[in-house]
């Protein structure tokens, strides 16, 4: 039950002020508890999505020109790159619609649907096209020409990508920073596809820019062609290694992840703190869509009450963790009377 590897998650104090016994809202501490406004994410998706169209044009330009196997490569990424954003889009706006008859806890969930789209598109439009383009060059090799031209869409892109990766940068620092973790940590673990696929994506992007300068001044200087296939191949197993990572995460959310010990940790420390709650002997945070989570947990309520208004009491105590509007729902039970405190 301690088991987890992703979502949102942080070491912190619960007991405070604000957690005192008998508040009304005693996890707001816990910070994935708190809730968070997912606006800054599709601000982050938007941009992405205006500087991936806007190079892709640029670099499918610079490849008729140049004839460099390296651009062809980069024009194929951007363009699977501004595809994948759409599939983001749709991940932030359908992952928040509320709660129905058909789906009680709501449609967090969509969003590594529509992620894990995105990540097969990098692997499929992105990797694939690369690595293909890059062999034929390989097979039949063209000379390249106006290298100064692919010079400039190239610095052109990087400062577009890097205008990107900014945005990624500085929403994850911000929401890194209660948790107590570092830049690419939060990445890795948070509950956030959209957050995680374009900060891997623009991190890629930068890379395979340098590969891609790299193979066409290596063509440039030495008159062969093969250093620029290369390059294009390079990039293509770039890009099959982030989108493997990328699967992989939302693959994990999709089947079924809980929050990190820390946090349960927390909660657990929050429920101690009620004058209600005994023991907590089983608690868990299991992650239901970005920043959310479905709570189920076994408790000892204090007192000697009849069954019927233990029942309401325990309704009460459900009641406080859905306060949070991270919380889609959660339901507590009463523990068997030799079942050891998860606290001691």
């Amino acid at each position: 039950m301690a088991r987890e590897q992703g979502g949102e998650q942080a070491p912190v104090p619960v007991a405070t002020e604000g957690t005192a016994r008998g508040s009304r809202q005693p996890f707001m501490s816990v910070p994935l508890l708190r809730g968070s406004s997912t606006s800054e994410s599709l601000t982050t998706v938007l941009v992405a999505f205006t500087a991936n169209v806007l190079i892709a044009v640029a670099k499918s330009a610079a490849a008729v020109v140049t004839g460099s196997a390296s651009l062809v490569a980069e024009a194929a990424h951007s363009w699977a790159d501004s595809g994948n954003e759409i599939f983001l889009m749709i991940a932030n706006r359908r992952s928040r619609r509320p709660p129905d008859r058909a789906h009680p806890f709501g449609h967090g969930r969509e969003a590594y649907v529509w992620s894990l789209f995105a990540a097969l598109g990098i692997f499929v439009a992105g990797a694939a096209v690369s690595v293909t383009h890059g062999i034929q060059e390989l097979i039949h090799p063209g000379p390249a020409e106006r290298f100064v031209v692919g010079y400039v869409v190239l610095a052109l892109s990087f400062v577009l990508e890097g205008i990107s990766f900014l945005q990624s940068v500085r929403q994850a620092r911000s929401e890194a920073k209660p948790f107590q973790r570092d830049l690419l940590e939060h990445v890795m673990a948070t509950s956030d596809p959209t957050l995680r696929a374009v900060f891997a994506e623009d991190s890629a992007a930068l890379i395979g820019l340098v590969i891609a300068a790299a193979g066409l001044g290596a063509h440039q200087l030495t008159g062969s062609p093969t250093p620029d296939a290369v390059g294009s191949i390079l990039v293509g197993v770039l890009l099959g290694v982030v989108a493997i990572v990328l699967i992989n995460r939302n693959r994990r959310f999709l089947v079924g992840e809980e929050a990190d010990p820390r946090v349960r940790s927390a909660a657990i420390r929050a429920l101690m703190e009620m004058p209600e709650v005994a023991r907590v002997t089983y608690l868990r945070l299991e992650v239901v869509g970005p920043r959310m989570v479905f709570v189920t947990g076994d408790v000892d309520l204090t007192g000697d009450d009849t069954e019927s208004h233990v029942a309401v009491r325990l309704r009460a105590l459900e009641g406080k963790f859905c306060a949070s509007p991270a919380v889609a729902g959660a339901v507590l039970s009463l523990s068997a009377p030799d079942e050891p405190s998860l606290q001691g």
